[in-house]
């Protein structure tokens, strides 16, 4: 089984500079593995494939110290990861050390780097990354780390569990088990259902689709859940920022028991019709009522902020 890896390198000194252009190529091919080296004003960029066949659902972990990873599936018995090291020149680059193993249906990419991060100079400064792209069959179970850098996942189903330190998650047309965790950074969760848990300490949290489960929480942000039809909840769903409103949109026949607590400066705005409901005024704020028959709960709070109840 791989490691999480706790990145222990420190944060750059100086504002670092990550230009995604492609620039002049020269190509070299090293074993099976296609490697592309690009030298010139954006640096140092270094290229290469690890390939793994699969003959069942496989585990892949992906892991980097610092860069974006992006995931998709394809109709291929193969998981292919596409990996660039970038730096500022030729040393740096040398520095990040790509580990890659498989046992079994256990597979693992990790980006390493042995060198020094930090820098004081004048001019631009190109930090160490490594991107990380994966193609990967549909039926997978995913863990993805990066200490810096946004995730994109796109048409999986399986396990898929997030976490980076600093950038943006984007999930679309994923099933199955979804974690996604960002410490700064925005969620957004497209065409998603099973179970889901979304948190970020800084940022809006926005998701459509049929969850079955749902957690969702924002240090600092508004979160806005578009609930499609035939979705139908097994556990009670907890929805909650620190600060920013919270909307959430249910479809006809919807069946939930509903908790609404706003801020001390806020209100509920109801468009559902709910039974035996009560408070929602300035009076007594938080709103309770059942929906349709009842049955799960949904809690909606806000430490700062308005919650919108609405029919989609």
């Amino acid at each position: 089984m791989a490691r999480n890896i706790r990145s222990p390198y420190p944060v750059s000194l100086v504002v670092t500079s990550r230009i995604l252009a492609t620039a002049g190529l020269a190509v070299a091919v090293v074993g099976a593995q296609a490697c592309v080296v690009s030298m010139d004003h954006e640096g140092t960029i270094e290229r290469l494939d690890k390939r793994f066949t699969v003959d069942k659902v496989s585990d892949l972990n992906l892991i980097s110290f610092d860069g974006n990873i992006e995931v998709r599936s394809w109709d291929k018995p193969e998981v292919l990861v596409q990996v660039e090291k970038r730096g500022q020149d030729k040393d740096v680059v040398s520095k990040i050390e790509i580990l890659s193993e498989q046992k079994d249906n256990k597979i693992l990419v990790e980006a390493r780097y042995s060198g020094k991060t930090g820098f004081i100079g004048f001019g631009v400064y190109h930090s160490p990354s490594a991107r990380l792209i994966a193609s990967v069959p549909r039926n997978i179970n995913l863990t993805i780390r990066t200490s810096d850098g946004a995730v994109v996942v796109e048409r999986v189903n399986g396990r898929t569990e997030i976490k980076t330190g600093d950038g943006a998650i984007r999930a679309s047309e994923v099933s199955g088990e979804l974690v996604a965790e960002t410490a700064d950074g925005s969620i957004q969760i497209d065409d998603v259902s099973g179970r889901i848990e979304a948190r970020t300490g800084d940022g809006s949290i926005r998701l459509s689709g049929t969850p079955s489960a749902l957690r969702a929480r924002s240090g600092d942000g508004s979160i806005v859940l578009r609930i499609r039809n035939g979705a139908t909840m097994t556990e009670d769903w907890m929805v909650a920022t620190s600060d920013g409103s919270v909307t959430i949109e249910l479809p006809d026949g919807f069946n939930a028991e509903i908790e609404a607590e706003p801020s001390s400066d806020g209100r509920v705005r109801n468009d559902l019709s709910l039974a035996d409901a009560t408070g929602g005024t300035r009076e007594s704020r938080t709103l309770k009522g059942r929906l349709g028959s009842g049955g799960k709960r949904i809690t909606l709070r806000t430490g700062d902020g308005t919650i919108r109840l609405t029919n989609y």
